[in-house]
């Protein structure tokens, strides 16, 4: 995920039922547990676990007896230590107490909830960068300790690799056209990862590394489901059996679900959004700007996509009465700066959504040089009566606005090209009149319209009035 480029805006629920999601999640719910669980004659080791003769106890508080309950417990009670819920009281003696954060959990407020959470999954995401046990005792030497330089396994890359693969995931779920509530198959996750952007077919050594990323992403995602973070079916098994090619049946094989799918709780949408903010990066959640000023507004929306975009206008809009509203926002969309012909567009976008309540405004801005056509097209679209007719100078001014508008938005699009094909087609005179247009982005338009035309003999015409108007501006 790149760090330069603006990330779209997540929809994030509401912190309560946030804080919900998080106090039900199977691995913080057994830590609460074992903190109201813990008494004065629970005993801890060194390093705060419970020591081997507390954990069946333990696992008989949170109800388990499978056969790997003495390891759930043995977890969960971690993740209590490391969140706070826990508290050691006497290193020495190995005592410990309920940990201050744990009432928070029953009388704080949804943020103090998340807060107590977050840390947990941050416990979560060290483990799941760390080689599995069975990796580990293979790399004991004869005196007990590890050998990690056997292991192949670096710390900084192993997480560098999780914190990549998740910021490929949340990418995916909240851009538009993206995988949104659907899971995403674990190879093409593995994939981002691995195969690089240019490359055509991949090579054997690429897709064995693939395969190889996507079986270490299985053991991460099944660590990472319990503390709520991820939705996720594992890899089949079956899969890594050695069976022949009669016995595999290629129907199945067909089935990507079979290779594992992944997808992104509400609370880890949240999770995620928190981490990439902690690191310095711009998150945007919908719903950011609503009580923000209409410029911030404006200008914050503009990298956003359309569905977005109309999502958060709808939240500022509905916290201001509709006519005020509609001043603040034209008030907002005046200035000769470069960003100023977009801001006007999301502008015509926003006041599209509020209704004959905001006429008042749009009449007090008809003789306004920079939003007298806006105003004319939102009367006659709203039909209202008596609404003037625009003069051919405004008429060009506003052709120029919005052409400007859509180059900031879309570049060199399809849609902006059949624009400009149609202006030059109904208008035969236009360039001959567009290089007087009094505004900043006239020569910058020009140019583009003859980059965009592909009738060389218009486009020749196109960027000839570019000149002109240039040499006007004196630039």
């Amino acid at each position: 995920m790149s760090e330069s480029s603006p990330l779209p805006p997540v929809r994030l629920t509401s912190e309560a039922e946030l804080a919900r999601d998080a106090l039900a999640t199977p691995l913080f719910s057994r830590a609460a547990r074992l903190a109201r669980w813990a008494g004065p004659d629970t005993r801890v080791g060194a390093g705060g676990e419970l020591v081997e003769e507390q954990l069946p106890g333990a696992a008989d508080a949170l109800g388990l007896t499978d056969d790997d309950a003495a390891a759930t417990a043995s977890e969960a009670w971690r993740v209590a230590v490391d969140t706070g819920l826990v508290e050691i009281v006497d290193e020495e003696e190995g005592t410990v107490a309920a940990g201050a954060d744990l009432a928070l959990l029953t009388s704080g407020a949804p943020q103090d909830v998340l807060a107590v959470w977050l840390t947990a999954l941050e416990t979560v995401l060290a483990d799941a960068s760390v080689p599995d046990l069975d990796e580990l005792v293979d790399a004991m030497d004869g005196g007990g300790e590890i050998d990690f330089s056997s292991l192949d396994w670096d710390p900084e890359a192993e997480a560098e690799f999780l914190d990549g693969v998740l910021g490929n995931l949340y990418l995916l779920t909240v851009s538009e056209g993206g995988a949104g509530e659907s899971p995403v198959p674990l190879p093409a996750l593995a994939a981002s990862m691995i195969v690089p952007d240019d490359m055509g077919e991949p090579t054997n050594d690429v897709l064995e590394q693939v395969s190889d990323a996507m079986m270490r992403l299985d053991d991460q995602f099944r660590l990472l489901e319990p503390v709520g973070l991820v939705d996720f079916q594992p890899v089949d098994e079956t899969l890594m059996a050695d069976t022949d090619e009669e016995s595999s049946g290629g129907a199945d094989e067909a089935d990507v679900s079979r290779y594992g799918m992944v997808r992104l709780t509400p609370l880890g949408l949240y999770g995620l959004r928190a981490r990439l903010l902690e690191s310095g990066l711009s998150a945007p959640a919908v719903g950011d700007l609503a009580d923000k000023g209409a410029d911030a507004l404006l200008d914050g929306t503009a990298d956003f996509p359309p569905t977005a975009a109309r999502a958060e206008t709808e939240q500022w809009l509905a916290r201001r009465e509709p006519l005020a509203a509609a001043r603040e926002l034209l008030a907002a969309a005046r200035g000769g700066d470069v960003g100023a012909p977009l801001r006007r567009l999301h502008c015509q976008q926003a006041l599209s959504l509020v209704g004959l309540e905001a006429e008042p405004a749009l009449r007090e801005v008809l003789d306004d040089a920079e939003l007298g056509g806006l105003a004319r097209v939102w009367l006659s679209e709203h039909g209202a009566a008596n609404v003037p007719p625009p003069s051919e100078a405004m008429i060009f001014w506003l052709t120029i606005d919005t052409i400007a508008a859509q180059l900031a938005a879309e570049g060199n699009s399809t849609e902006l090209q059949g624009l400009v094909e149609g202006l030059a087609q109904q208008h035969g005179s236009f360039f001959a009149a567009a290089w007087r247009v009094d505004h900043p982005a006239t020569p910058d338009v020009l140019e583009a319209m003859g980059r965009l035309h592909p009738d060389k003999k218009v486009a020749k015409e196109a960027r000839k009035a570019a000149f002109k108007a240039r040499s006007q501006q004196g630039g």
